[in-house]
């Protein structure tokens, strides 16, 4: 009996393909939205002097929730620190913690520093990826393009590098150019299209060779974009996957008709 609530228990938790489990998932979602919009309310001095007590209130219900949430995740998974460890284990602690923390050591002149592990609780909207389906084809996406998006931030670096230091050796100190460093800060901010203005060349051939930064900066934004996309693209054609989350690995990613996790090999569908 307890061995099938907690099988029922982990389809509802960990899977989205049922409707208990779509419910679930988009409790969740409403929670975690709501807890973000608590934090930023609180941010704001006038509302917090008026409405401090109900956001305090509204908090810590949030928490409970998010609380309740962590240690049933543990409970019915097999490997429980393999969950605790993980990414999202280590999110969802991070997203309650900081409450509790606050609550055993209060906040004194001494110790104000500790508020500022509340502003963790924005980690909440990590756990947002998680109940989103479309999340996980972006992060596939991602992950199959890392190499070529290596390559090419590599060769961004080495770009900026040189142009730092060839206008470095075009303009002076007096424009702003006092080192590389500070000349390849300006690439970056001029080939990222930014354009802070803090340091702009004055002379006729730095105006040239900044112009020409602009311009292929451009090409900066296209490119990674386009790799991603195309990835994305070929994703969505060929892949198709579940929700389904190994009860022994937690791994995700498995195809429609998978019965066995493609990563350790445990049976992951009874069907």
């Amino acid at each position: 009996m307890n061995t099938k609530f907690k099988a029922r228990l982990y389809e509802i938790v960990f899977e989205a393909d049922t409707r208990a489990g779509k419910i679930f998932d988009l409790t969740l979602l409403i929670a975690i939205l709501l807890s973000i919009i608590f934090l930023m309310l609180e941010s704001v001095k006038s509302i917090n002097e008026t409405y401090g007590t109900y956001l305090k209130i509204a908090e810590w219900v949030m928490t409970s929730i998010f609380t309740v949430e962590y240690f049933v995740r543990i409970y019915i998974v097999r490997r429980r620190y393999k969950y605790i460890f993980s990414f999202y284990g280590i999110i969802d602690l991070l997203s309650v913690l900081p409450l509790y923390v606050g609550f055993f050591v209060p906040g004194t002149h001494s110790l104000q520093v500790i508020r500022s592990f509340r502003l963790l609780r924005i980690f909440r909207i990590l756990k947002l990826s998680r109940y989103v389906s479309e999340s996980r084809a972006i992060i596939t996406a991602l992950a199959a393009s890392k190499q070529k998006i290596s390559v090419f931030f590599f060769f961004v670096i080495t770009l900026v590098i040189i142009l730092g230091t060839v206008m470095y050796m075009v303009e002076n100190e007096a424009s702003g150019f006092t080192s590389i460093p500070q000349s390849i800060y300006w690439a970056i901010v001029t080939l990222t299209t930014v354009g802070y203005g803090d340091i702009a060349p004055v002379s006729i051939l730095g105006k040239f060779i900044a112009s020409f930064v602009m311009i292929l900066g451009y090409a900066v934004i296209a490119v990674p974009t386009g790799i991603v996309s195309s990835e994305f693209s070929n994703f969505k054609k060929y892949k198709k996957i579940t929700t389904q989350v190994c009860p022994n690995c937690l791994a995700e990613g498995h195809d429609t008709n998978a019965v066995y996790c493609k990563f350790c090999g445990s049976r992951i569908n009874d069907e």
